[in-house]
């Protein structure tokens, strides 16, 4: 089994109870966990693969996965702003699937 599939299968165990779904579009969900696994090569944690992370923990931990951010987007959107975590309705096709918006800070955003 790779790192990815093992990677899916922990955490989706710890995340469905929660009434966290992975997004049904598998290709789409392996390809944002395979970044997580770069990021915490890289960085030696599992931040957000659809935002730029600084290398500093204490600044990133808003956006270690799962980012600080998914719960309310999950329960305005249905959706995380990566599209990794979802609602069950979202992953249904009862609730639209609207554009996230970034609600981390600028002030947190990684420049250089």
């Amino acid at each position: 089994m790779s790192d990815v599939r093992k990677l899916y299968e922990t955490l989706r165990k710890i995340q469905e109870p929660l009434g966290y779904l992975f997004n049904a579009d598998e290709t789409e969900t392996l390809e944002l966990l395979e970044g997580l696994l770069t990021n915490k090569n890289r960085y030696g944690y599992m931040a957000c693969p659809c935002r730029l992370a600084s290398g500093d923990r204490e600044r990133d931990k808003d956006i270690i996965c799962p980012c600080l951010y998914r719960e309310p987007d999950v329960k305005e959107f249905g959706s995380c702003y990566c599209g990794l975590y979802v609602s069950k309705q979202w992953n249904e096709g009862t609730q639209e699937h609207p554009y996230v918006p970034e609600r981390r800070p600028p002030e947190k955003f990684f420049i250089g």
